[in-house]
């Protein structure tokens, strides 16, 4: 995501995993205002402690990166964080998931089930109440985790 003739995402990304943080998703919002949101995660949870160093380092390397923006939210991905890449899935198998397809599978494009594994070929597997389904990443619209709640 270019903001100001940079590439804010990769910036951001760069900044933040050099101090042990994971970037799950980057959002620049529309409208008037250019609001980024940024979505980290480490493998102990994100305390409110973690968002405001993050929000501080990224306000200085924004600046001296020329990223062009007006507001910055820091914040957890939540309980039901976005599953994107294929490290998502190989971390966070045997947890509930909900998954949308690009096209529709055996005329459904929707599955819940638990995540039975994932390869670094970007095949997924998911156990879902019509069987295993497996399915390559670049099929998947979206996924997140289903929280027990």
């Amino acid at each position: 995501m270019f903001l100001g003739g940079v590439d804010a995402e990769s910036i951001t990304k760069r900044a933040i995993e050099v101090h042990g943080y994971e970037l799950v998703d980057f959002q620049v919002g529309s409208g008037q205002q250019r609001l980024l949101r940024v979505f980290i995660d480490k493998p102990a949870g994100i305390t409110v402690e973690d968002c405001a160093t993050v929000s501080h380092q990224l306000t200085r390397v924004y600046a001296v990166e020329g990223v062009d923006y007006d507001r910055l939210e820091v914040s957890s991905p939540g309980l039901d964080r976005p599953l994107k890449r294929i490290e998502d899935f190989m971390r966070f198998t045997g947890a509930q998931a909900s998954v949308s397809m690009r096209l529709p599978i055996e005329g459904r494009k929707r599955f819940t089930g638990t995540i039975l594994g994932a390869d670094e070929q970007g095949r997924v597997r998911l156990d879902c109440e019509a069987g295993e389904l497996v399915f390559d990443l670049s099929e998947m619209d979206k996924a997140r985790l289903k929280p027990d709640i």
